[in-house]
């Protein structure tokens, strides 16, 4: 059985390399008010793997496959982390909340190299033109322009602090999976990816509910969300728009798990892919005519929250701290 679920997880990773992708443009958009284009966030899966006696280890290179060009970047230990915490984090932030993204980062990313590796041989994928993923030299110092050696002495100084520090379970790398904004709560990863790891179960992020644009609401026209859910595969009668939505099931943590569409039962990660909703955490109105969203949070909400792991560095929390947190079970190596 174990044999037979590994390749689905596999997938799901490769989908989600391109999907703690919450790439910098997120965390930006968040912090400015502005409405994030539709990303991915890391899509973690469970190890079907027996644990190992000896840990596993760390490389010095690490491979990513570029989105754009479809070439594998050849990065070492530090490019990679130091332009993954770039992407994913204001280098403004507070430092243990880096330092927290940094392992989290080169943790997943080993999980990556020992589950999915693509058809490129690369371990996972990124952007980083459009500032997804991981960020290159080339593109921190177009974005950063005049500030990039400040910036780059800051973050490369708080990398180097946690470069040889891994976050393990059971002697293999943790799914350190990360995200935006949890609705107060950040979700079990059975109740996104369909399989439980124990490290990543719901625990408390209740700052998140303090984040800008926390809440956010998108509203679509009858006519656009008839032909979202058609390709989804369901009929949506035009004449009747104010009954296409029944009653929503939850998760303990407050997703939305599934929802009745025109009678059809949809998951809530189905519906948010197909109308690019910010969460499953989600409310919808109808209303002359049209359908209003509200989301609380942003992200798949599994794994660590980056807005709380901002609001935990403030409260005098550090890296290790935080990590414990967000990945309860886990033991930070290095």
């Amino acid at each position: 059985m174990k044999k037979f679920f590994l390749p689905i997880f596999a997938v799901l990773l490769v989908l989600g390399s391109i999907l703690p992708l919450a790439a910098y443009r997120v965390t930006r958009a968040v912090l400015s008010g502005a409405e994030p284009a539709s990303s991915a966030v890391s899509s973690p899966a469970a190890s079907a793997q027996p644990p190992s006696a000896v840990p596993s280890a760390d490389a010095e290179t690490f491979l990513v496959e570029d989105q754009a060009t479809g070439q594998v970047l050849e990065l070492s230990r530090q490019e990679y982390v130091l332009g993954a915490v770039a992407a994913e984090m204001p280098v403004s932030w507070p430092d243990e909340a880096l330092k927290a993204q940094a392992v989290a980062a080169h943790s997943y990313a080993l999980y990556c190299r020992d589950h999915t590796p693509l058809q490129s041989g690369a371990w996972l994928t990124a952007d980083p033109a459009r500032r997804q993923g991981c960020l290159t030299e080339p593109v921190l110092r177009s974005y950063w322009g005049t500030a990039y050696e400040q910036n780059y002495a800051r973050l490369s100084a708080l990398v180097d602090e946690v470069l040889d520090e891994i976050l393990y379970y059971e002697n293999a790398p943790a799914c350190a999976s990360y995200f935006a904004i949890s609705n107060g709560q950040t979700e079990a990863s059975e109740n996104v990816w369909g399989s439980a790891l124990p490290y990543l179960i719901s625990v408390d992020s209740s700052t998140d509910r303090s984040a800008d644009n926390y809440e956010y609401t998108i509203t679509f026209s009858a006519e656009q969300l008839q032909q979202a859910l058609a390709g989804l595969g369901i009929s949506a009668d035009l004449a009747a728009p104010e009954g296409w939505f029944g009653p929503a099931a939850l998760t303990s943590a407050g997703y939305t798990k599934t929802v009745t569409v025109c009678g059809q039962t949809v998951s809530g990660t189905t519906l948010r892919r197909a109308l690019g909703l910010r969460s499953t955490c989600f409310t919808v109105q109808y209303q002359s005519g049209n359908f209003s969203f509200t989301t609380r949070g942003y992200g798949h909400g599994v794994g660590l929250s980056q807005w709380g792991t901002k609001a935990m560095a403030e409260q005098g929390k550090s890296y290790a701290d935080i990590l414990a947190h967000y990945y309860p079970g886990t033991q930070l190596q290095g």
